[in-house]
């Protein structure tokens, strides 16, 4: 067997394809978001401004953040020392777990290296601790919950995105007996809708389901205290298990649940994704830990930031751009092929300097390939008004359709 040509072919679909990824080389300038600096293809570092990141609201970059990190490093070190079996539960470990746990208004929390680890440990483990338990997926569900609810092995039933009535006929075509639980998204970060929280919550309650809610992409940025969709609509206490990660608007790394106290256990026992792993490093949970308890307090990075993202939709709409509808933070322009994503990503990072990543299947269905901005607190009216004419000069220059 020719190993090497097999895996060649499989490279050779991907750029036939028009969908194969491409990395950029940077480095952000510390203190000066969005601001940063590329390698790739110059002689020196060529400067950008970065549209796509998920540090949502620049915490990454926060005085109290960074500072913090700095204490941690020349007080305990770098690393974890390993599991938190093997290497103890570094305090900053029980600090932000107790941060977490009050910022959602549950008994406990857990943390986990990744939003990613923590979806798809949590959901295998439910399921496999639960006899005969039917997970009810909406179709749109992250990647990581999807591999859970996989490895869980048990049986699982896909509903229409935000589909309340086909919800509701999966499960009340279910035994009544069975154990059930609904997943979902509270913002989903490709479209940038929200999911009806309180009516999941409502079938829920009529069926007899556990509900597991990821709010990675709303966690920081919604809520009195930032702590996500299930904050501002007052609906984290009707919730079972509610998901979130530390490196988008918290602008650290690391994921995490928060739960009741025997649930949490549950996971912290059982899923061999959290007690075979390396825990994060005191340096990361110490920025993290600083990051929530301000974001608990100051509101001004979270309204910063929605007054940018509704500056910037309403003027790629004045434009005739493609934005799509959406009622969050997120700014998705549709292009609808993947060659004519990359193409325009190049170009405006070539000639513009501009850094905004092509969204290609499988994140998104084929056919739906976009651009996905995400302004933030520290993106400028001038910043804005600069890449919609940039925007506007490249759909005329491609000859791209422009909404009606």
């Amino acid at each position: 067997m020719d190993y090497s040509k097999i895996f060649n072919s499989a490279i050779d679909r991907l750029h036939e394809e028009g969908r194969y990824r491409v990395f950029i080389d940077i480095l952000r300038n510390k203190g000066a978001f969005p601001n940063a600096r590329c390698f790739a293809g110059h002689n020196g570092p060529k400067p950008i401004t970065v549209w796509c990141s998920n540090d949502y609201l620049a915490m990454g970059q926060h005085p109290k953040v960074i500072a913090a990190m700095e204490e941690a490093l020349y007080d305990v070190g770098a690393g974890s020392g390993g599991t938190r079996n093997i290497g103890g539960n570094t305090h900053y470990h029980v600090d932000l777990e107790a941060e977490l746990a009050d910022l959602h208004q549950k008994e406990a929390a857990l943390l986990f290296t990744s939003g990613y680890i923590s979806n798809e440990a949590t959901l295998a483990t439910l399921g496999k601790i639960l006899p005969g338990c039917v997970i009810f997926s909406d179709e749109l569900n992250h990647a990581s919950m999807i591999a859970g609810i996989r490895n869980s092995g048990c049986e699982k039933r896909v509903w229409r995105h935000n589909d309340l009535a086909h919800l509701e006929e999966l499960l009340a075509a279910e035994d009544s007996d069975a154990p059930k639980l609904i997943a979902f998204e509270s913002v989903y970060s490709m479209d940038g809708d929200v999911a009806p929280i309180h009516a999941i919550c409502d079938l829920a309650d009529k069926y007899n389901a556990l509900t597991y809610c990821d709010e990675v992409h709303a966690v920081g940025m919604y809520g009195p205290r930032g702590g996500g969709i299930t904050d501002r609509d007052a609906a984290a206490p009707r919730l079972t298990i509610i998901e979130g990660t530390l490196g988008k608007a918290f602008g650290v790394m690391g994921g995490y649940i928060a739960a009741d106290q025997v649930i949490v256990d549950v996971i912290r026992s059982y899923a061999p994704g959290f007690i075979f792993t390396t825990s994060l490093s005191p340096v990361l949970v110490a920025g993290v830990l600083a990051s929530v308890r301000h974001l608990k307090s100051s509101s001004e990075e979270r309204d910063a930031q929605q007054h940018a993202a509704a500056y910037l939709k309403q003027s790629f709409a004045d434009a005739g751009l493609p934005v799509m509808n959406s009622t969050t933070h997120i700014v998705p322009l549709m292009v609808g092929d993947p060659v004519r994503a990359k193409r325009i990503s190049d170009i405006l990072l070539a000639e513009y300097g501009v850094y905004v990543q092509p969204i290609n299947y499988p994140t998104v269905p084929r056919g739906t390939e976009r651009l996905r901005f995400t302004p933030g607190p520290a993106h400028t009216r001038e910043m804005m008004d600069e890449l919609t004419k940039a925007l506007t000069e490249i759909w005329d220059r491609l000859e791209l359709r422009k909404a009606a």
